[in-house]
């Protein structure tokens, strides 16, 4: 029997003519269903519907109709919706509201009054299901963005819905945390997840969907392998730690000794939580080091969060990356920047009214313009489909043949071999 259903449903966000999903037809059964397909393609805005977000939260035009646990999806609350079906976001960091893990997991559990025997059961199960007991009675602030897309699930498996939704939740997460997360949903009874990281998904989904163009097809295309990494001539050195100790709270990093390169790809990997985006934040001059010191050579530093939306405030994307170019006194053309990363199409929209890739490639296109002399990206590939990353990794053989400097963090093991000249592992607060 279906838990959810979608009939003839059509979809429009406010103030758009072209529809986000068209004419969709779907039962959602038992078991895991794959959703795949481009970014900006629809697969959010499908997610979105089955606890009611779409069309309650976001307004818009909507035809047709669905349900989800015997409840109508355009008649029920969304609070109601929200007890039946469980929803981890694209960004976690919108979700999180307690500041310590402990209480965020509990936090949906307080609002339904239940007793707290029954509650302190069912966090520790959620969190172990995840592999995050040792994040209990850690800081919110504290953690790195994989360890917080833990903290999200665990949030929503403790509420025991009878749907999952996730929308992209092995994206910044390291191997170990992808396989609990894997290993966790393989136990539940009704699954909807959208990916473009298949890596051990495909083999445990009951259902594969493809969401291109707002219409819903069966089957997943895979695709094709990267190029092989040109092979570059690094030139002088472009930035130095010496002795460095670093961390938001203490010491995360400490006797960091590293030299980077002009026209060098250097990739850092690592568990969630080891000091990747320290180590970048560090380099950027974000975070003072505790101890020693960090140089780096004249010229512009290009910083990307994990968080994309932390950088993007102006009224388009073409505003954005017009922006960097004006303060950088480039003369490059934003045209050229803007279609290099595919955006040309968007250059009118808003960034933050954008799917997750497509505003992570308006980021991209935002810091890396204008020529930097250094690039720090932190999880570039997030949401990003097949043909986005190919991109990506285009754009950084370019800022590396130019001679910038770039440091990627990544859990990305096709961007890695694809474009970096040297691979560092940052873990346990040191860096191999």
């Amino acid at each position: 029997m279906a838990i959810a259903s979608l009939r003839g449903l059509s979809y429009w966000y406010p103030g758009q003519a072209r529809p986000a999903l068209a004419e969709v037809d779907l039962e959602v059964g038992d078991g895991l269903t794959l959703v795949a397909g481009p970014s900006g393609g629809g697969k959010s805005s499908l997610l979105r519907c089955f606890n009611g977000l779409v069309p309650h939260f976001y307004g818009g035009r909507i035809k047709g109709g669905g349900e989800v646990a015997g409840l109508d999806l355009l008649t029920t609350p969304t609070r109601r919706l929200a007890r039946a079906v469980g929803f981890v976001f694209q960004n976690p960091e919108a979700q999180l509201v307690s500041p310590v893990v402990e209480g965020e997991v509990a936090f949906g559990l307080e609002n339904l009054a239940m007793p707290r025997r029954e509650m302190r059961r069912r966090v520790e199960a959620a969190l172990s299901a995840v592999g995050g007991l040792a994040l209990r009675q850690r800081r919110v602030t504290t953690l790195s963005g994989g360890e917080r897309q833990l903290v999200a699930l665990a949030s929503v498996l403790a509420m025991e819905p009878r749907l999952v939704v996730l929308d992209e939740p092995t994206s910044q997460l390291d191997p170990e945390g992808a396989a609990a997360v894997i290993g966790a949903l393989a136990g539940l009874p009704s699954v909807v997840l959208a990916e473009h990281r298949l890596d051990g998904l495909a083999a445990l989904a009951t259902r594969q969907l493809t969401v291109e163009e707002g219409r819903v097809r069966e089957g997943i295309s895979t695709s094709r392998a990267p190029e092989p990494r040109r092979p570059r001539a690094p030139g002088g050195v472009a930035w130095r730690l010496e002795g460095v100790a670093a961390g938001p709270a203490g010491p995360l990093l400490a006797g960091i000794d590293l030299v980077g390169r002009e026209g060098e790809v250097v990739a850092l990997t690592g568990p969630n939580g080891g000091g990747k985006t320290t180590l970048l934040r560090t380099l950027a001059g974000l975070l003072k080091p505790l101890a020693g010191r960090v140089i780096r050579r004249s010229g512009r530093t290009a910083y990307l969060p994990q968080d994309p939306g932390v950088l993007l405030h102006r009224p388009t994307v073409r505003a954005e990356v017009e922006l960097t170019l004006r303060r950088s006194g480039s003369g490059e053309l934003a045209q050229v920047v803007l279609g290099e990363m595919g955006l040309l199409e968007l250059a009118g929209r808003y960034p933050r009214d954008l799917s997750a890739g497509e505003r992570q490639r308006a980021a991209i296109a935002a810091v890396v313009a204008g020529s930097p002399a250094l690039a720090l990206l932190d999880e570039p590939t997030r949401g990003m489909d097949p043909a986005a990353a190919r991109r990506l990794r285009d754009v950084v053989d370019r800022l590396a043949g130019e001679g910038c400097a770039v440091v990627l963090a990544t859990h990305d093991r096709e961007l890695v071999e694809a474009v970096a000249d040297r691979v560092l592992t940052v873990s346990g607060g040191e860096v191999r």
